[in-house]
């Protein structure tokens, strides 16, 4: 249990910090993160307090269909990531305020990889998911839908949509839509599912079969 608490706090820590890079990157966040850009484009209050608000929300659908993927992890996730990710980045902003290219998209590659790492961490773990994680799951596993990957890449293809109708709508300019939905965006909503899968099967589990060995 030690072993699978403490893979749920670095999963959790690894992907706020991982949103904190993409938005260095400014080559478009991850498909949630996306969809957060965009309603706080409407709503002007702090990131942080903002993400409790939606993953509260979120929430209440894993209540209803499966608590299975209510735990340690989830809550971690819902009161912290949103202001580590907060803070992250303004340290970041602070070491490296102008990056160049090169660096931008050395920081778009690193975001994509830890992002998966961390994700898949805290799902092996099952220690419970962040609420937007279990929406794909709960689909999957719970309704028989159809493949987790698959139902992953539905999910943030519906949030980048919708991140860019609300960042538009709160007098986002056009101009700016790549720095919330870009490549970096194109390739985790089409590739975070697969590559979540891929960590999971030479990373995570691996580290958790061994633990518990």
């Amino acid at each position: 249990m030690k072993k699978r608490i403490i893979m749920s706090i670095l999963g959790v820590m690894i992907g706020a910090v991982s949103v904190a890079i993409f938005k260095m990157a400014a080559f478009g966040v991850d498909p949630f993160q996306s969809f957060m850009s965009g309603i706080s484009n409407l709503i002007p209050i702090s990131f942080g307090t903002l993400y409790v608000i939606v993953n509260a929300l979120l929430l209440t659908f894993s209540l209803i269909f499966d608590r299975h993927y209510i735990g340690i992890a989830t809550f971690i996730n819902l009161f912290l990531l949103g202001y580590v990710t907060e803070y992250s980045y303004k340290l970041f902003q602070w070491l490296i305020s102008e990056p160049s290219l090169l660096l931008r998209i050395i920081f778009l590659i690193a975001g994509i990889v830890i992002i998966c790492i961390g994700s898949s961490l805290y799902i092996t773990a099952d220690l419970g998911v962040s609420t937007y994680d279990a929406v794909a799951l709960i689909m999957a596993n719970k309704w028989k839908i159809g493949q987790f990957k698959f139902i992953r890449v539905c999910t943030d293809v519906c949030c980048v949509v919708l991140g860019v109708i609300m960042f538009v709508a709160g007098g986002g300019q056009f101009g700016k839509i790549p720095t919330i939905t870009g490549i970096g965006t194109i390739i985790t909503a089409f590739f975070m599912g697969p590559l979540i899968e891929f960590f999971n099967i030479h990373i995570s589990r691996k580290i958790l079969n061994t633990s518990e060995k």
